[in-house]
C-alpha cells in the first residue's frame, strides 16, 4: 500500500515517475498534436477530481479559484511550451533541460519579490550554462526549436512559481482542490488554442497506445505524484524533498534511453549531469540554513 512507504521511497518514486512523463508524452504526441494531448490530459484529471472539489467548503472553493485561473493560465503556457518542446527534440534533453527552472527561480523571485539569491547561484549558472551548451548541440553552432521551448518552459516555471507564492502566501490552499481548478483552467485552455494551431483538432484516436499514455499521465504524473510530494513535505524537510526530486532529469534520460532507445552521447550526459548537479547544489542547504 503506497501511503505505508517511507517518505524518502515515495519522493524517490515521484521523481521517477515525472521523469518517464517525457518519454510517455513523447509516445501520445506520436498519435495526436500537442494541444490535443494537454486537453485529454488535463480534463481527465479535473473528472477524476471533481468528486473531490465539490465536497470542499465553499470558502475554500470560493479561495482556490481567485488562485486557480492565473496559476492555472500561466502552467497552461508551460505545458504548451513543453509538450511542444518534447515533440521537437529529445525526451532525455527534454528531462534535463527543464531542470533549470531550480536555478532561474532565484533570479525571478529577485526581480519580482526582491529577494536578493544566494551568490552561488552566479557560479551555478556558469556551471549550467556549459552543461547546456554540450546537451543541445550549441558546442556545433546549432539549438533545436525544441531545446528552446524546454528553456523558455523552465523560465516560466520560475515565473509561475514565484506567482503561485505571491497568490497563496496569505490564506491556506487546499493542494488537490487547486490542482482540480487548474486542470480545467488547462484542459479547457488547450481544447480553446487546439484549432489554431498546427495539427489542429483530429478526431480523437482509439489505439490502447494514446489512452494508456494519457491515463499514465493524468493519474501517476498528475493525481499520484502530487500526493506522494505533499505528504513528504508533511514528513521531512523541505531541503531533502528538493534534494530527492532533483533525481527527476537522471531518470528521464534514463526512461528515454530504455524505453525510447534515445542515444545522448558523452557529451549530451555529460552536459546533463552538470545541470542536474548544479540544480542538486542549490537545494543543499547551507550551514546557516541547517541550523535555522
Amino acid at each position: 500500500m503506497p501511503s505505508r512507504l517511507p517518505p524518502e521511497l515515495l519522493l524517490l518514486l515521484t521523481a521517477a515517475i515525472w521523469g518517464s512523463s517525457y518519454s510517455v508524452a513523447k509516445t501520445a504526441l506520436a498519435f495526436y498534436p500537442v494541444a490535443g494531448v494537454i486537453a485529454v490530459r488535463f480534463l481527465l484529471t479535473a473528472l477524476l477530481l471533481a468528486p473531490y472539489w465539490l465536497r470542499l467548503p465553499a470558502l475554500q472553493q470560493r479561495a482556490t479559484l481567485a488562485a486557480a485561473l492565473p496559476t492555472g493560465l500561466g502552467l497552461l503556457a508551460i505545458f504548451m511550451a513543453e509538450t511542444a518542446g518534447v515533440a521537437l527534440t529529445s525526451a532525455g534533453n527534454a528531462a534535463f533541460l527543464i531542470s533549470l527552472c531550480l536555478l532561474l527561480t532565484p533570479p525571478v523571485e529577485w526581480l519580482w519579490l526582491g529577494k536578493r539569491p544566494a551568490a552561488k547561484l552566479w557560479l551555478a549558472a556558469i556551471v549550467s550554462l556549459l552543461g547546456i551548451w554540450l546537451l543541445t548541440g550549441m558546442s556545433s553552432g546549432t539549438l533545436n526549436r525544441g531545446d528552446a521551448l524546454m528553456l523558455l518552459a523552465a523560465l516560466l516555471r520560475a515565473i509561475v512559481s514565484c506567482l503561485t507564492t505571491r497568490l497563496i502566501q496569505k490564506q491556506p490552499l487546499d493542494a488537490l482542490g487547486l490542482t482540480a481548478v487548474q486542470a480545467v483552467v488547462i484542459g479547457t485552455g488547450a481544447l480553446l488554442l487546439a484549432p489554431w494551431l498546427p495539427g489542429g483538432l483530429p478526431p480523437l484516436p482509439t489505439g490502447a497506445t494514446f489512452w494508456l499514455s494519457t491515463l499514465y499521465m493524468s493519474t501517476c504524473c498528475t493525481l499520484f505524484a502530487f500526493w506522494a510530494m505533499n505528504r513528504a513535505l508533511a514528513a521531512s524537510s523541505p531541503s531533502r524533498v528538493a534534494l530527492l526530486l532533483g533525481s527527476e532529469p537522471l531518470w528521464g534520460a534514463l526512461f528515454a534511453v530504455l524505453w525510447l532507445g534515445e542515444s545522448l552521447g558523452s557529451h549530451g550526459w555529460l552536459g546533463g549531469l552538470l545541470i542536474v548537479g548544479t540544480a542538486l547544489w542549490l537545494a543543499w542547504p547551507t550551514r546557516s540554513t541547517a541550523m535555522a
